[in-house]
């Protein structure tokens, strides 16, 4: 058959655009019912996770007295601060040592995990597979586990208790995790052709991470940064062990705010509000760039 005698198709059949499918069974999230059971789940979860945080507020603002009387649900019929400033008063000394602890451990270890993580997916060298092994090892030791011989190898390196032990420790033990989240940013964004360049132009490993890779490293930064100051800002078991209540983070005098014998849940209350208030923070300021930088090291582009 001749290419003059077949016959073209019909201008209908093709403008025809494909019908959209329906999904088969559950309700399309995109029709006003689907948006509707959406919000209304939204809502819900909303309203599970606040619970807690308005028993918090609640309990914080009223006096010792009254929350036996009106209980924990019920708004304060006399709004009273003075269980904050009680609190306040109580954990200030350490708020101020816990900021120490914190901003030091998630600089360092954030450190160390981006100069691993560059070696380990960019530099490489004989073995590297083994040693990134070996290092996520470290993850997968429960604390409780070496807590003991921990506090043994502390006392025998002569570091004393507290603060300094604290940063030790936590920087360490960030190690694994901060050299893992690095190396898979490193190893999906990161050009190989962009390290042959630098080494091209002369510059060695020290060179080409501070002046090649380190600026391209800051969502890798910001996940770290969050992750370990939120680790050691919420640390109770290592703060337990290599550390008191006059040299330990907020953590312990929280605990000891609450008592034992006849706890001030008021004080106890606002004493939580206060703690979790830098934590909350960092996560409203640095959110976005936290998610994006999870996101940056998870896809090869």
């Amino acid at each position: 058959m001749s290419a003059s005698t077949v016959t073209p198709a019909p201008a209908a059949s093709i403008n025809k655009k494909p019908r959209a499918r329906r999904p088969r069974g559950g309700i399309n999230r995109r029709s006003p019912l689907g948006r509707a059971v959406t919000y209304a789940l939204l809502v819900v979860f909303l309203i599970i996770v606040a619970m807690p945080a308005y028993v918090l507020l609640v309990t914080s603002l009223k006096s010792g007295r009254e929350i036996g009387v009106n209980g924990q649900w019920n708004l304060p019929t006399e709004w009273t601060f003075a269980s904050w400033e009680k609190a306040w008063t109580a954990l200030r000394p350490s708020f101020i040592r816990t900021f120490e602890l914190a901003i030091p451990v998630a600089l360092i270890s954030s450190a160390l995990g981006a100069a691993n993580g560059f070696v380990l997916s960019r530099w490489r060298f004989p073995g590297a597979d083994v040693v990134f092994t070996l290092i996520l090892f470290g993850m997968f030791i429960p604390y409780q586990a070496v807590m003991i011989p921990l506090r043994q190898i502390v006392q025998e390196i002569g570091l004393p208790p507290g603060i300094p032990t604290l940063v030790f420790v936590h920087c360490v033990y960030g190690i694994p995790i901060c050299t893992l989240i690095f190396r898979n940013y490193y190893a999906t964004t990161v050009p190989v052709e962009l390290i042959e360049a630098s080494r091209v132009d002369g510059a060695g490993m020290l060179r080409t991470l501070a002046s090649v890779i380190l600026p391209l490293s800051a969502p890798g930064f910001v996940v770290t940064i969050i992750w370990q100051f939120t680790s050691a800002w919420n640390d109770y078991l290592f703060a337990i062990f290599m550390s008191n209540t006059r040299n330990g983070p907020i953590t312990i005098a929280l605990n000891a705010l609450a008592g034992a014998q006849s706890p001030d849940y008021a004080a106890s209350m606002a004493g939580a509000l206060i703690t979790s208030l830098p934590t909350l923070l960092v996560y409203i300021v640095l959110g976005r760039w936290f998610i994006g930088g999870l996101m940056a090291g998870s896809v090869k582009s």
